[in-house]
């Protein structure tokens, strides 16, 4: 990993899975800066990803076995509702802005507080429903709009839909975990995601890619390759809707980075959601580690 585990196991998976949503956050300003297509924007990001992470997997001396009879249908769904996520995100960024994209897609912790006791032997905890209250009014503040013939509104429903894609494609991580690391799970969905977007090369034959390489680098690279994996390897020590709850600092992050590099600066309702958000993670984190030290 990025930095070695610490005295304390349950500081040392905090850290870990914040600092891999700043990295993941970077994805707002790169999906409103790169000039192009969506899908062809994605297929980019995974190829990248996919050889760096195949890279790194090898240095480390990492096993690419899994049992495929056992996995293999998991690894295919979870690289298409990855992709499916990817490309209705990049559409909301582009419709509405950093914030707005964002934050619709930060519906999915309470998605996945719903849908989890489908996927496993869990019951739907009344501080999930609290907690996802608190994020879903943080929300409501920093959308400015909620017009149907608002750009920003209907990129609020599109990032919805990418909302509930990444919740599918993380229950069923979570429910194969044990397949392998975070690292190998990501080299087998972003090589399902490759190949399942082979044609956008063929449907946009017409993009330039001359000025977007630096970019779209950083998108496969520090977004993807190091954000994502670190995100799954949290996985082991939190429960999914733990983790997806945590996790809402990214768009904190995101809409700072879209302050420095895209100057957009939110307003004060936007600053009035981004602290309930705030706080939801500092609660569910405390709780976490007074839970922890019970056990």
């Amino acid at each position: 990993m990025i930095f070695k585990k610490s005295k304390n196991p349950h500081l040392y998976y905090v850290l870990m899975l914040n600092l891999g949503m700043l990295f993941v956050s970077t994805s707002g300003v790169l999906g409103r800066y790169i000039a192009l297509p969506p899908a062809v924007s994605i297929w980019f990001r995974s190829a990248i990803a996919l050889v760096l992470l195949v890279f790194y997997a090898k240095s480390k001396k990492m096993t690419f076995k899994i049992e495929w009879k056992k996995y293999g249908s998991a690894v295919v769904w979870s690289g298409f509702f990855m992709a499916l996520h990817w490309i209705t995100y990049f559409y909301a960024l582009q419709w509405s802005n950093v914030a707005i994209g964002m934050l619709s897609l930060f519906t999915y912790p309470i998605i996945t507080v719903f849908l989890e006791p489908f996927f496993m032997k869990v019951q739907l905890q009344k501080r999930h429903l609290f907690l996802g209250a608190l994020i879903l009014i943080g929300i409501y503040f920093l959308v400015p709009s909620f017009d149907l013939n608002n750009t920003s509104t209907q990129g609020v429903f599109i990032g919805l839909f990418s909302a509930v894609a990444y919740s599918l494609r993380n229950l069923i991580l979570k429910k194969h975990h044990s397949m392998s690391n975070g690292s190998i799970q990501m080299v087998y969905q972003l090589g399902v995601i490759t190949l399942l977007l082979l044609p956008v090369h063929w449907i946009y034959p017409e993009v330039s890619l001359s000025t977007q390489w630096p970019y779209l680098f950083l998108l496969g690279a520090l977004t993807t390759a190091v954000g994502h994996t670190l995100f799954l390897s949290s996985f082991s020590h939190f429960s999914i809707s733990t983790a997806s709850i945590m996790s809402s600092i990214q768009p904190l992050f995101g809409v700072l980075l879209g302050v420095l590099f895209l100057s957009e600066i939110p307003d004060f309702k936007s600053i009035i959601g981004g602290v309930l958000i705030l706080i939801t993670v500092i609660l569910e984190s405390s709780w976490t580690k007074n839970k922890k030290r019970t056990l």
